[in-house]
């Protein structure tokens, strides 16, 4: 199973737009961008994109996006804490995004946030959503920090692309990724050293670091094995010759 690109635009693009709406998903594939990761996450009546448990930093919401309605949800503002020009932009509803996404002809990595008392809840209606309303599993990639949570996605589909997040990457990574049959570890490049980055490459699984907005950053990942970054601006890499 092969992966096609080096860049991954992180929340859409979130540089270019308020993170996770669809205009940041549309900024993606404005400049070429072909993979878009999103952060899923439970509302009180169903899935909604959105990266914090709670409203305050990205929207005129308060409170946790788990106690609201989609309706309520609905009703907030997610565009204008970034900027006046993305006013009255709102919070998507999983479907929404999946088939916005596709429409512009891109892959997703979706990252499942969870709770830990939410697990059974979440993945089975993720899941339950993709097999209805996602059409290509070459081109979906499942990411997330909690080990049941991919473990849970495998339990239900031998097939899918899983991706292990990690901030600093822990000794039994290997025994993990095994045991939820990975396809790649995606961690913080500033805490990646040499010999874990090519044992995971030596392992077979590919590897994608996270959030890099500067070129110079990561110029030793990339001759360490790293397949690809995440980043909020797909722009800085496309700009150097990197697709």
């Amino acid at each position: 199973m092969t992966f096609e690109t080096k860049v991954m635009g992180h929340r859409g693009a979130a540089k270019m737009a308020p993170e996770n709406t669809l205009a940041a998903i549309t900024a993606a594939a404005s400049v070429g961008t072909q993979w878009v990761e999103i952060d899923v996450t439970l509302a009180a009546d169903g899935l909604v994109i959105f990266h914090d448990a709670t409203l305050d930093r990205c929207s005129n919401g308060t409170g946790l996006v788990k106690e609201k309605t989609l309706k309520e949800l609905k009703s907030f503002d997610s565009g204008s804490w970034y900027s006046p020009a993305f006013v009255n932009e709102s919070i998507l509803t999983l479907v929404e995004a999946l088939t916005h996404i596709q429409n512009l002809g891109l892959s997703l990595n979706l990252e499942i946030k969870y709770e830990q008392d939410d697990i059974d809840a979440i993945v089975p209606a993720v899941m339950a959503t993709l097999a209805e309303h996602w059409k290509d599993k070459s081109k979906l990639c499942i990411s997330s920090f909690n080990e049941a949570v991919l473990a849970r996605v495998r339990s239900l589909d031998s097939d899918l692309r899983l991706g292990q997040l990690y901030e600093g990457i822990p000794a039994n990574w290997s025994e993990t990724l095994a045991n939820i049959q990975a396809f790649s570890l995606n961690c913080d490049y500033s805490l990646l050293d040499k010999e874990t980055a090519l044992a995971i490459k030596e392992a077979g699984y590919y590897l994608f670091c996270y959030t890099v907005n500067e070129l110079d950053l990561v110029t030793e990942h990339w001759a360490w094995g790293m397949d690809a970054v995440i980043t909020d601006d797909p722009r800085i890499f496309f700009d150097a010759g990197l697709k």
